[in-house]
């Protein structure tokens, strides 16, 4: 197998809109069908070959390390980036890339600075890593390669409007600024990037993400694909009761 980049896993954020369930229990943690949600990405991960792993966290982060441990049970090396302890408070998408960025860096396959980056509170259980896909992005000829890769997704009923335009060439936009009848799509929190996409966060700075994107939309250097897999932002309990009374899914 082609070997695949190391991977970031944002599970820093508090999760209001889930209240009371994550009163006690960080978002990621929180059980869908049978396991948490966070193990369904580190055990698709492991299958397409990551091998390291960032978990950024924050809101009741102690508790992420004695669920997860070190990531052997699954093949993987996990390291936490721990906002909370080390910067008082959660960073913000941005923040916590650069944060976490000499952790990804400091692995056998991380010294390129390109990684995977998503979200710890989406289900997504068809989605590949795919290897191939990330060696491609990391190898890419351009004299200015891409910044970031994104996996964009049908808009759901909660962002019924989308995040970004996509064209047929698959460069991502503002919407409102591609050319007319561009379809939008509403990001998936998965994607490919590179440590250029948080150029000029310090570590411990906070920072949104959405700047980032779209400085590299105006450098033309944000491409992205659209995934049209099961995809669920579990960011209500509505959602993750809905998600509970589904058919199970084999695991990984």
């Amino acid at each position: 197998m082609t070997a695949n980049l190391p991977a970031l896993i944002l599970a820093a954020g508090r999760g209001e809109r889930m209240r009371p369930l994550t009163d006690t229990c960080p978002k990621p943690l929180l059980a869908v069908q049978g396991k948490p949600l966070i193990v369904w990405h580190l055990e698709a991960l492991a299958r397409d070959g990551v091998r390291d792993v960032v978990i950024n966290t924050a809101y009741l982060e102690d508790q992420f390390e004695p669920a997860l441990g070190d990531g052997g049970r699954w093949g993987l090396r996990i390291r936490y980036s721990h906002e909370g302890a080390q910067h008082g408070g959660a960073l913000e998408t941005a923040g916590g890339i650069a944060t976490a960025l000499p952790l990804l860096q400091d692995t056998p396959d991380g010294h390129h600075g390109t990684f995977w980056v998503l979200a710890g509170d989406v289900f997504v259980p068809g989605f590949r890593f795919d290897a191939a896909a990330a060696q491609a992005f990391l190898n890419d000829p351009a004299a200015q390669p891409d910044l970031a890769h994104l996996w964009l997704v049908p808009n759901p009923e909660h962002v019924p409007t989308g995040d970004f335009a996509l064209d047929a060439d698959g460069r991502v936009h503002r919407k409102g600024e591609a050319p007319a009848d561009t379809p939008t799509f509403t990001y998936s929190t998965i994607g490919l990037y590179r440590a250029g996409m948080v150029e000029g966060i310090h570590a411990g700075e906070k920072a949104a993400l959405r700047p980032c994107l779209d400085r590299a939309i105006d450098a033309g250097r944000l491409g992205g694909a659209v995934w049209r897999g099961d995809w669920t932002d579990v960011g209500t309990p509505q959602r993750l009761a809905s998600l509970n009374t589904a058919a199970p899914r084999p695991g990984g």
